[in-house]
């Protein structure tokens, strides 16, 4: 095998595992990460990796994306949100990163908690506004890591059948 196949399939291996550990971290993109790391793998291993995979795959790291915006939303409106909870859950989210692995949890919790304690006093209410947005971080993490794992099973199965073939 060339030299550069085995940079590629290295490469692809490498992004395969960061689209894993971005469908936590919000500062990687998972799932677009795994679907690079497919197409890579598409093209050094032939036949192993279809064009009607690779075209669902691709809609589903679209869709997938999608939903990473719009689920946090819907739920936090759900639960009767207020702007500045919205915001709380996105500032909640990158200053958990800092206090790993706890913070990814806590942090939209806590961010939704007081981002709607400052608009609506009501601590009842606030509470149930970060529940929600809770529920919407672990839902949307969830549906990510599920497509980036299957993504990430392709890639090793089309480089695992091309260097055993």
């Amino acid at each position: 095998m060339p030299i550069i196949d085995i940079i590629l399939l290295a490469i692809a291996v490498i992004a395969a595992i960061l689209g894993i550990v971005g469908t936590i971290l919000p500062a990687l993109p998972g799932p677009p990460l795994c679907f690079a790391s497919m197409v890579v793998a598409y093209f050094i291993c032939p036949g192993q990796i279809t064009v009607p995979l690779l075209i669902w795959m691709l809609v589903v790291t679209v869709v997938v994306s999608i939903m990473d915006y719009t689920i946090p939303i819907m739920f936090t409106k759900m639960g009767g949100g207020s702007k500045p909870a919205m915001w709380g859950t996105t500032i909640g989210m990158f200053a958990g990163m800092f206090f790993m692995p706890w913070g990814l949890v806590l942090g939209p919790l806590i961010g939704a908690f007081v981002g709607e304690l400052t608009h609506n006093k009501n601590y009842t209410h606030a509470t149930k506004v970060a529940l929600m947005s809770f529920l919407s971080f672990m839902l949307s993490t969830g549906i990510k890591l599920v497509a980036s794992l299957a993504m990430t099973f392709f890639t090793l199965q089309a480089i695992w059948n091309h260097v055993e073939g």
